[in-house]
């Protein structure tokens, strides 16, 4: 088969391209930019584009005709290369249409790593104590790791571990063996409108799941029912040696999930996982006292600030919100609680993306009009910012910067 993928440096489409490469498929692509995922590809010989005009589309589908062009949601109804896809006759499908496929086509057992929050940390965490146990496993990640390629396809494998991700329903394409729920926190309101339409949501996938490991406490927001669900009470929370509460609750999942494949013994289970070297943009070390993360939600910012105040006692968050359509629905949540384990907190304009052009952008002084002042400090990402970061850095102090956004391209710049 001949696949296109259509930004294929991302973090979605980049891992599904290495594994359609393992697979045996023939792969070509294009991208906006060059990135560290584009160059890993290239390596592997893979010709890509880093333009996006629809030319390089054509050229290969003249030399030799292409059967799949591959897309994510993300993709604008207008995008160039999907006109002329289109125009060419070439089917077109999004990601985890492939993914699927390839699975299918493959014979193997989808564990599939769903939630709101910690998606990429458990399936991380999952890919890798398997991996410690030797125990053979296909996986698709949704970033970067230290311990492999993002993406990979063993034939000799029997599962296949993914990062199922629920926005624009992607989850609903598959129909896992096993499915773990990490969390459950309202999300995405460019799909679902309502809290409701989200559970409902998980309650297909649930039920589409073979069976399915998910704490109580979510299957009761979820309204889930399914005779085939493992709910863990909060009690069951393993004693994990990973720093932060939100790795042991998932790393307990992870425990429970090889568990109940019945793929190791416990206690060394227990040791492979507490020897995980954690994933790109999760309370990444960049350099010391300065980590990055993806963080955009109430959650998921406390949780890290937890995990950072285990280590320090002087935690400084850099926080860009991400996408003004979800500061609407989420404003009401930033609470002294939420943030109390910053000691300082830098608040900057909200990062911009897939907006609704009718909607009132929200300001940091009214998105943080609930909290603390004596610690908060708007600014931007520029060098005024970035004295500050040093300064803190000098003391001694964690910085975290966090945001799905362009901080993290920001301050990793600053340190080249």
């Amino acid at each position: 088969m001949n696949i296109y993928f259509s930004g294929i440096g991302g973090v979605g489409i980049g891992p599904l391209a290495q594994i359609a490469l393992d697979a045996g498929y023939n792969v070509q692509g294009s991208d906006a930019q060059s990135s560290l995922m584009t160059a890993q590809l290239q390596d592997r010989g893979v010709t890509i584009a880093i333009d996006q005009d629809g030319t390089f589309l054509r050229t290969c589908h003249r030399n030799t005709p292409i059967d799949l062009f591959v897309y994510t949601a993300a993709l604008a109804a207008n995008h160039p290369e999907l006109l002329v896809a289109r125009e060419l006759g070439i089917a077109c499908v999004k990601r985890d249409e492939l993914l699927a496929r390839i699975i299918a086509d493959k014979q193997l057992k989808l564990i599939a790593v769903a939630g709101t929050h910690g998606k990429t940390t458990t399936t991380g965490m999952l890919v890798w104590t398997m991996l410690q146990l030797g125990i053979p496993v296909s996986y698709s990640i949704g970033t970067t790791i230290s311990f492999g390629p993002s993406g990979r396809y063993d034939p000799t494998s029997e599962y296949f571990v993914y990062e199922c991700d629920e926005f624009d329903k992607n989850f609903l394409q598959f129909q896992p063996y096993l499915s773990l729920i990490t969390s459950f926190d309202y999300d995405h309101p460019d799909t679902y409108p309502s809290e409701a339409d989200y559970a409902a949501a998980f309650q297909q996938f649930l039920h589409q799941s073979v069976s399915s490991l998910l704490w109580q406490t979510d299957a009761d927001a979820i309204g889930a029912q399914e005779e085939d669900a493992w709910c863990l009470q909060e009690e069951e929370v393993r004693d994990i040696r990973l720093a932060g509460e939100h790795n042991r609750r998932n790393g307990t999942l992870v425990l429970k999930a090889i568990e109940r494949l019945g793929l190791g013994e416990n206690l060394a289970t227990l040791d492979a996982l507490e020897t995980f070297p954690g994933t790109t943009r999760r309370f990444e070390k960049l350099y010391e006292n300065l980590y990055s993360d993806y963080g955009h939600h109430p959650v998921e910012i406390a949780a890290t600030l937890q995990l950072a105040r285990e280590i320090s006692e002087h935690v400084i968050l850099v926080y860009q919100p991400h996408q003004n359509v979800r500061q609407h629905e989420i404003y009401d949540q930033y609470s002294d609680e939420v943030f109390h384990n910053a000691e300082q907190l830098y608040w900057l304009p909200t990062y911009l993306s897939r907006e609704d052009p009718e909607l009132e952008i929200l300001q940091p002084a009214e998105l943080t009009k609930h909290l603390d002042a004596s610690k908060l400090h708007f600014a931007q990402l520029d060098e005024k910012l970035l004295a500050e970061i040093q300064q803190h850095n000098q003391q001694g102090h964690i910085v975290v910067c966090m945001g799905a956004g362009s901080i993290d391209g920001w301050i990793r710049k600053q340190l080249t």
